[in-house]
């Protein structure tokens, strides 16, 4: 009987704890699952030698250690992925301004989208042309 009182204590504890705060990063969350897991695995080899109290109390410090390195990792991981989707996002916007660029400035020159087309069809024929400062010309 005491310990289901401890057990429901605990248990409204946790659940009003968790209603008002943010997320938990993943080193908490490695940290609390480790804990978890180890304190159940302390438990049942505490109960096998005989002193299940030093078992859990064990095994759930060396499960909070282990879930805490994981979870660090984890969130380093997500710092990197998401400072690289940054940089990769920045260069997609940065290419985009330079293709408006491009297309502004040879509508200033005065081509347009044939200009483009002869230029695919002549790749298609190299050693028929040679290239100077008008462009593409036949030989």
């Amino acid at each position: 009987m005491k310990y289901r009182s401890i057990l429901a204590t605990c248990v409204v504890c946790l659940s009003l704890s968790a209603c008002g705060s943010q997320p938990l990063s993943g080193r908490e969350t490695g940290v609390l699952t480790g804990a978890a897991l180890g304190s159940g695995l302390g438990a049942i080899v505490g109960h096998k030698t005989g002193s299940t109290g030093a078992g859990i109390a064990i095994g759930g410090a060396a499960g909070a250690i282990a879930g805490g390195l994981v979870g660090n990792e984890s969130d380093k991981t997500s710092a990197r992925q998401a400072e690289q989707d940054e940089r990769i996002r920045r260069q997609e916007e940065e290419l985009r301004r330079q293709r408006r660029e491009i297309e502004e400035m040879r509508r200033q020159e005065g081509y347009g989208r044939d200009y483009d087309d002869r230029s695919r069809d002549n790749a298609d024929r190299p050693s028929d042309y040679r290239y100077d400062d008008r462009g593409y010309q036949p030989y």
